[in-house]
């Protein structure tokens, strides 16, 4: 599952930005990963594959959290 690594890797790159105080960049950053999720998980048809990206959303949803909240 190619899409699955990728997005382990863009979520790294938003902790690792959160973790150096680059806010701005982490939040854009998010803001991409969250678009290409959904884009994925429209496009997915398999059970099982949509509730492993749904685990990723919510990862998201508490790192936006982390980041504007």
């Amino acid at each position: 599952m190619e899409n699955k690594d990728t997005l382990l890797l863009e979520i790294q790159k938003i902790i690792d930005l959160m973790a150096s105080n680059q806010k701005e960049q982490a939040n854009q950053k998010l803001v991409e990963v969250s678009h290409v999720l959904d884009d994925i998980m429209d496009a997915t048809e398999n059970d099982e594959e949509l509730v492993e990206f749904h685990k990723y959303q919510i990862l998201l949803n508490h790192l936006n959290v982390k980041i504007n909240g």
